[in-house]
């Protein structure tokens, strides 16, 4: 399954980027209103620089051109940019129009099966399913996923179904045994992926351990040295 980190932050990017882990990145107005001092462009451009992966930048027009002097603005900053659409009946005939011009989209917004095979028929790249939203209210995110992977694959649609809205480390594990291509989170549950109580325990003690080791040795090493200082004096006064 391949993992997008859900930000704008720069930084947040050069750091997943360094740990050799991160597929592409996801971004819309709310997490660029997070940052400052740049314009959208300007941040997209710069992820561009950081991941060669997909880029996915949000239209925020509601009607069907103002969505595609957006999203043909966002295609012209970066080959890997992937405009994201919403979910809506001028945001499929976007998609369709979109696909024609060869440019890829990312469907957002979706929360059932039928909403990601309208958006696959008409051409999206990858379907985002909020599984979040929908805990959020008593459903079951997951399932979601788990039909719109059965389609993909039964159909052999040309499409990734991206598990978005991910809160937390169980979402993740969820959404790649429910057949996600492609998984989406904050930094932040990244960051929770990577660490365990016994893991970060583990690493003080085998450090603790190889402390004391190394003091041992070189009080072993100490005293020999000692030793063999004394032994020549020795010798010199016996005879």
């Amino acid at each position: 399954m391949k993992i997008f980190l859900d930000t704008a932050d720069i930084e947040e990017i050069r750091i997943v980027a360094r740990w050799g882990v991160l597929d592409g990145v996801t971004t819309n107005p709310t997490l660029f209103a997070k940052t400052s001092g740049a314009t959208y462009e300007e941040v997209l451009k710069e992820i561009c620089t950081i991941t060669s992966g997909p880029v996915s930048a949000e239209v925020v027009a509601e009607e069907v051109e103002g969505m595609l002097k957006e999203g043909r603005a966002f295609a012209k900053i970066a080959p890997n940019i992937v405009v994201k659409v919403p979910m809506s009946e001028e945001g499929l005939e976007a998609m369709s129009r979109f696909a024609e011009e060869g440019i890829k989209t990312n469907c957002t917004l979706i929360f059932t099966a039928n909403q990601g095979l309208l958006a696959a028929k008409a051409g999206a790249s990858l379907l985002s399913p909020f599984v979040g939203r929908l805990d959020d209210i008593n459903q079951d995110g997951m399932i979601v996923i788990r039909e719109l992977a059965e389609i993909v694959a039964i159909h052999e649609l040309d499409t990734e179904v991206l598990a978005a809205s991910i809160r937390n480390p169980l979402h993740m594990t969820q959404a790649a045994l429910a057949g996600a291509h492609v998984a989406t989170l904050p930094f932040k549950v990244l960051q929770q992926m990577v660490h365990h109580p016994l893991t970060d325990k583990g690493i003080v003690q085998f450090r603790s351990d190889w402390d004391k080791a190394r003091k041992a040795l070189a009080a072993s090493n100490g005293k020999a040295s000692a030793g063999a200082a004394k032994a020549p004096a020795a010798a010199k006064s016996g005879s």
